[in-house]
């Protein structure tokens, strides 16, 4: 998942965070012959099933080979954003945070494939009325790091914070659905928060029982309940702004101390019971995360066993390009390398709709789009597949179209029937990316120089990297192209199409500003069904229908290269996450 949303994040980085895959396996695979190996072994990028209570009880399964004892040392150059559970929206942060939090669900990973299972729940979830009522009970024997049991009324004052103010960047899903609200500006009109008394749509009948009533059905409750924002949160524990820093814990460790932009220590959470976890162990006895050190350097120590680099691991960092020749040539440092499919993460050229209206010069755009040339500069086919959907594979009820079948280095003439079909002749076109590597920058020559072929001057808009995000996404951004990451916010189709393609959208969530009537209705209508498989097959079949407009260029299915110390086991790039799962991680004997 991306540092701004799930659902669609700036990506003039791809150059920088997408890095070369140097093996078809991961660390885990290659070096411990570990079962929680990455799918990317085979290339192939799985969703992830629904677990029955039997798969929810814990303890989770052994990773293979795994020890106790010993200190993890992750390195990451730069430190949490947010460690709030209610505020985390980051695919990264939401693995990490496993290690002190727990959710009502979460995916219990297992030789790569993920199943969503209950984790504080004994399952994934009862719906009744058509999907407008949830249930769901806890288990016994689940505690907090002082030892307190965890209530259903802990998880109700959780989900009541999402619409509290300062909580604006986390997931909007539990205040949009429990309000029936389109968006959050609206439901937190309803309800502000704790500070407004309690949320009658979330019932607590006991402690270990809580209901959710939505006013319109929901399918993807189960999903939506492995979020942080879903984890418990104790009111006598609420620090405001200080939870950012130190939240209370749930998981197999708890935060003993949090240096901002420092260091982050945790320690063994004695109250933590593996019996009732599905997902986590309690390998090492510590973690210590440090931040500031370039990415560059740490690898350098961990590829060649310097200093702390033989228990040292990068979560957040992928391989830098510089250390792609040397990795490769040495069988050792091939070893350390950790590789796989970036859950369901897509990387696309955005098209605005509302500067580029014509389809034809929009399809004229997709012939002339040099994915193979783009992707060479990125660093080769490996930084991932090249993709015909605007959907990921690893999406629940993806299926495979082409709409408009291209070669890999593009189609100039093809390209030009279509500009010849334009109301009006195009001569000039923009594009924007963030000057923040050497990369980018080859990437915006080489898009420069596909369209000349086609006699369009592509104007370039180099920005930078702080002010991209706020320029290209929000307000009438003069720019007609830009490339971006996208994914969904779980892995199914429910978070693609509706937040991202409805007309009455903002610039934020509709960025390209897609507008088609007929697919307004069509998503008013699905919105509406209760049944989760039945509602994915409905958005999967309208996903098809969007993209004949082409209101994007799909470009690669994502893949992601991290780093890992010699004396590190467990090291698998978590399906669903797209990084490192630290959950699974262990020191192996000196």
């Amino acid at each position: 998942m991306p540092q701004f949303s799930p659902r669609a994040a700036a990506l003039p980085a791809l150059a920088t965070t997408a890095a070369l895959l140097l093996c078809s396996c991961s660390a885990g695979a290659a070096a411990d012959g570990s079962k929680n190996s990455t799918a990317a072994r085979s290339g192939k990028r799985l969703t992830a099933t629904l677990g029955t209570a039997k798969d929810s009880a814990g303890p989770a399964p052994a990773v293979p080979g795994a020890r106790p004892g010993g200190t993890v040392t992750v390195a990451n150059l730069v430190d949490y954003t947010h460690l709030d559970p209610q505020k985390i929206y980051s695919g990264e942060t939401y693995s990490t945070s496993l290690l002190w939090g727990r959710q009502l669900t979460q995916y219990q990973v297992v030789d790569g494939k993920p199943k969503l299972v209950g984790d504080l729940a004994t399952d994934t979830g009862t719906p009744s009325d058509g999907g407008r009522t949830w249930t769901y009970h806890l288990k016994d024997g689940i505690a907090w790091e002082d030892g307190k049991p965890i209530t259903a009324e802990h998880v109700k004052y959780g989900i009541e914070r999402t619409f509290a103010p300062g909580f604006e960047a986390g997931p909007t899903y539990w205040p949009e659905w429990l309000t029936g609200s389109e968006d959050r500006t609206t439901a937190v009109q309803k309800y502000g928060g704790p500070e407004d008394g309690h949320l009658d749509a979330i019932e607590t009948p006991d402690d270990k029982t809580i209901v959710f009533h939505f006013p319109r059905p929901q399918a993807d409750v189960p999903y939506m309940a492995a979020q942080s924002s879903s984890s418990p949160v104790r009111p006598d524990k609420d620090t405001g702004t200080g939870y950012d820093v130190k939240p209370f814990a749930t998981g197999p460790y708890r935060i003993a101390e949090h240096r901002q932009n420092r260091s982050l220590t945790l320690e063994r959470n004695p109250h933590w019971k593996p019996e009732t976890d599905p997902i986590r162990h309690q390998y090492p006895d510590r973690y210590e995360f440090t931040f500031g050190k370039q990415t560059l350097n740490t690898a350098q120590e961990v590829l060649n066993g310097r200093g702390a680099g033989r228990t040292t691991v990068s979560t957040k960092n992928e391989l830098p390009p510089e250390l792609y020749a040397t990795a490769e040539r040495d069988p050792a440092k091939r070893k350390l390398i950790v590789s796989g499919s970036r859950g369901a993460y897509t990387n696309d050229l955005y098209i605005k709709n509302s500067r580029v209206t014509d389809p034809e010069v929009r399809k004229a755009i997709h012939y002339l789009f040099p994915r193979e040339q783009a992707r060479q500069v990125l660093g080769g086919p490996h930084v991932g597949d090249l993709a015909t959907t605007l959907s990921s594979p690893a999406v629940v009820g993806w299926k495979k179209y082409d709409l408009y079948p291209v070669a890999p280095t593009g189609d100039i003439a093809k390209a030009k029937e279509h500009l010849a079909r334009a109301e009006k002749k195009v001569t000039t076109l923009t594009y924007a990316y963030s000057a923040d590597s050497p990369q980018a920058d080859r990437l915006a020559q080489v898009l420069a120089d596909a369209f000349a072929e086609a006699g369009v001057k592509l104007v370039i808009k180099r920005l930078e990297p702080a002010a991209f995000h706020n320029e290209v996404f929000r307000g009438p951004a003069p720019y007609d192209m830009w490339l971006s990451t996208n994914s969904v916010d779980w892995p199914t189709p429910s978070t693609l199409l509706p937040d991202s393609f409805h007309s009455k959208l903002d610039a934020l969530s509709n960025s390209i500003r897609y507008a088609n009537p007929a697919v307004d209705r069509e998503l008013e209508r699905i919105a509406a069904i209760g049944d989760a498989e039945r509602k994915a097959e409905a958005l999967i079949a309208l996903e098809e229908q969007v993209m004949k407009d082409v209101p994007v260029v799909p470009f690669l299915y994502s893949s992601t290269t991290q780093f890992r110390g010699a004396g590190i086991g467990g090291a698998a790039i978590h399906p669903i996450y797209g990084s490192i799962a630290a959950v699974d991680l262990y020191v192996k004997k000196p």
